[in-house]
């Protein structure tokens, strides 16, 4: 009983505490969108579901650069043609501290951030239009801590492709929904080197 009592005395301490320590120089975030709605800004855009792995490193507290791949299918109406999205590219990351240009934090719990993203990617509809070319996207979005190392995220993007085929420029606001686990690099490399 004294070992529940004490594990549940941490595990509220642990959400109590401020996101800080995640997003500090030298840590590393593996997360995913994993629920992704968008309202399209094009004829004929309407709802699609996918997923987008990411990893970033923090180059500097409340900054990180890293990847991300880009995958999605969706149909609009029962019968309509198939849409298969894929993208590759880099993404950034800067976290708002508390207080900064008037931000305050829900609950202190989490952080306010901005993403962005440049690489290559694209877009083919079943016997329809297709884009391959630059892949872009920039907006706002709010990390949840529900412990200190797990984020639940919530993230508002203009998404874009341009290039080539059939359409030049192709894009969307999309409204994703996913996680994220901040790990301190020595825990890391402890994780990497189990899998070996």
């Amino acid at each position: 009983m004294k070992k529940l009592i004490f594990t549940s005395i941490l595990a509220i301490a642990g959400l109590t505490t401020s996101a800080n320590a995640q997003i500090q120089e030298g840590n590393w975030m593996v997360g995913s969108s994993i629920l992704s709605s968008n309202f399209g800004l094009n004829t004929g855009g309407g709802y699609s579901i996918g997923l987008q792995p990411k990893a970033a490193y923090f180059i500097a507290d409340n900054v990180a650069v890293g990847g991300y791949v880009n995958l999605g299918i969706s149909k609009v109406t029962n019968g309509s043609p198939t849409r298969f999205d894929y993208g590759v590219g880099a993404l950034g990351r800067y976290f708002l501290s508390p207080g900064e240009k008037g931000v305050d934090n829900l609950l202190n719990h989490g952080r306010w951030f901005f993403e962005g993203n440049l690489g290559v990617g694209g877009s083919n509809v079943e016997n329809g239009n297709s884009t391959t070319g630059l892949d872009f996207g920039v907006g706002p979005g709010y990390s949840y801590f529900i412990t200190p190392n797990i984020g639940v995220e919530g993230l508002v993007k203009y998404q874009g492709q341009s290039g080539f085929g059939n359409e030049g420029l192709n894009s969307n606001i999309t409204f994703n929904v996913g996680f994220s686990i901040y790990l301190p690099t020595s825990k890391a490399k402890s994780i990497a080197n189990d899998m070996k």
